[in-house]
């Protein structure tokens, strides 16, 4: 399995050259059932499109083209740097990497942002980008459940909420791509234009 195609498009919104070679060093780290599982182990939080095979995959791939599209759009964009903006796409590939856990597992972990954020932190050393460029991309990736922070198995807040411009933005695709009333076409695992 290549997994960098699968996220080829995606990466080509990553201007940073280094970037992408991290980005894609992160995708390898991926594990294989995240390319074929659906967005929701239930069918309850996802839409259609993100549903059965390659589910997750085509969720994330909405979320960061909302990303992408919002972005690219001067009246919103303009307040991100290119870094963040680089960033963001980035968090936003990578934000359900762990969805299942780092062993595939049944359903979704409530704290999969977490575990995704420990598994970057693991790895910072084959990763080019600074430190503090690695903090910004795993705090956005911890807080992009936005009000979900409560798990109610373990009766206590385990996520930590969004609080900067960038969290809130990558919540919000996240966000976006859940909803069941949007309906993207996919056409082999790529939104058809």
């Amino acid at each position: 399995m290549e997994k960098i195609n699968y996220f080829k498009k995606e990466i080509s919104y990553i201007k940073d050259e280094e970037l992408v070679k991290d980005i894609k060093t992160l995708i390898k780290l991926l594990p294989d059932y995240f390319f074929e599982i659906p967005a929701s182990s239930t069918g309850k939080y996802h839409p259609k499109y993100a549903l059965g095979e390659n589910g997750l995959v085509r969720h994330t791939k909405a979320a960061v083209r909302f990303a992408y599209e919002l972005l690219s759009n001067n009246t919103i964009g303009c307040k991100f740097s290119d870094r963040d903006k680089d960033l963001i796409i980035m968090a936003l590939i990578l934000h359900d990497g762990l969805k299942s856990g780092l062993e595939h597992d049944k359903y979704t972990k409530f704290d999969h942002p977490l575990l995704m954020s420990k598994y970057i932190m693991e790895n910072k050393e084959k990763l080019i980008m600074d430190i503090d460029d690695i903090r910004k991309l795993c705090r956005m990736i911890e807080s992009h459940m936005g009000e979900w922070t409560y798990d109610t198995y373990l009766k206590k807040e385990v996520l930590p909420k969004p609080v900067t411009a960038e969290q809130r933005f990558v919540h919000m695709c996240d966000f976006l791509a859940s909803r069941k009333f949007i309906n993207i076409d996919f056409l082999r695992n790529n939104i058809k234009d």
